[in-house]
């Protein structure tokens, strides 16, 4: 990967990894328009940049993740009742990381394949777009609440399984699942956010992993180490404006022009790939 290619897909990973568009689908669209071979390197690449992306979630919100719950515990709780009580925000992650931790170790392979296709991508990006002009109708009625319990926290891990699939969105997968258990729609986004932490995480440990495993895996990382270098910090530094426009732009909006985003970029691609046509630009 040159240095262009490194900052374009980087770019594309800190704009979309919080929009509700799916930032893999639009990085395999990325690396394809650019002509980028998707080799293990670069698949590995997609997720290690997200790092970067999530390290922006805890410098934003920064109070949340290193602030304990200092209210009472229930009267008569039990110790590990009490400690859960204190460790609250962090219990309710973990709750929601572990479905997709446990079908992303399952399904691994699988999805490695799929990262291959575009028009996967170009398919779910359309029906999600389609589900995304209605959800607001369908799950917005009646969401008036900001309380995150241990059951809609694993609910919504649930629904972030779905996004396993590129071009589906992890973020629009959490925010739904948020709507769903009656989260208001800042409160489901946000909560997103925090989620993206834990599994993005997990997500580049795994694959760094994956590369160290292989026979040449440090010489791999030692001869790639500015691109990944380059790769976070633009995620980072695009992650942080993206996420102040996303929360201010839903709260306000909603999802419907995000939708048509999907449906518009899905037909495209989807009627470039039908009538024989490349993607590759450069």
């Amino acid at each position: 990967m040159t240095l262009f290619e490194t900052i374009i897909i980087a770019i594309v990973e800190g704009l979309t990894e919080f929009l509700p568009v799916s930032s893999t689908g639009h990085m395999i669209i990325a690396q394809n328009l650019l002509g980028v071979e998707s080799t293990e390197f670069v698949k590995a690449f997609t997720f290690i940049i997200q790092f970067g992306a999530i390290l922006s979630v805890v410098v934003l919100y920064w109070k949340r993740f290193f602030k304990l719950n200092d209210t009472p515990a229930p009267e008569g709780a039990s110790a590990l009742k009490r400690f859960l009580h204190k460790y609250d925000f962090y219990w309710k992650l973990f709750v929601a990381f572990i479905p997709a931790a446990v079908l992303g170790l399952l399904f691994s392979d699988m999805i490695d394949a799929m990262l291959e296709s575009v028009t996967v991508v170009a398919v779910t990006l359309i029906l999600g777009g389609l589900f995304m002009l209605f959800c607001d109708r369908i799950f917005n009625k009646g969401s008036e609440k900001t309380e995150l319990t241990e059951k809609r926290a694993f609910w919504i891990g649930m629904f972030q399984c779905i996004s396993m699939i590129p071009g589906v969105s992890r973020s629009m997968a959490t925010i739904v699942g948020g709507m769903a258990q009656k989260l208001t729609r800042k409160a489901a986004a946000e909560f997103s956010f925090f989620l993206a932490v834990p599994t993005m995480f997990a997500a580049t440990l795994y694959k760094m992993l994956k590369i160290f495993m292989e026979p040449d895996g440090m010489v791999i990382l030692k001869d790639n180490l500015v691109t990944l270098l380059v790769g976070n910090v633009v995620a980072f530094i695009v992650a942080m404006l993206a996420i102040k426009f996303f929360i201010s732009f839903v709260t306000k909006y909603g999802f419907k022009a995000f939708g048509w985003y999907r449906i518009i970029v899905g037909g495209i691609i989807l009627a470039m790939l039908l009538t024989g046509h490349n993607l590759t630009i450069v």
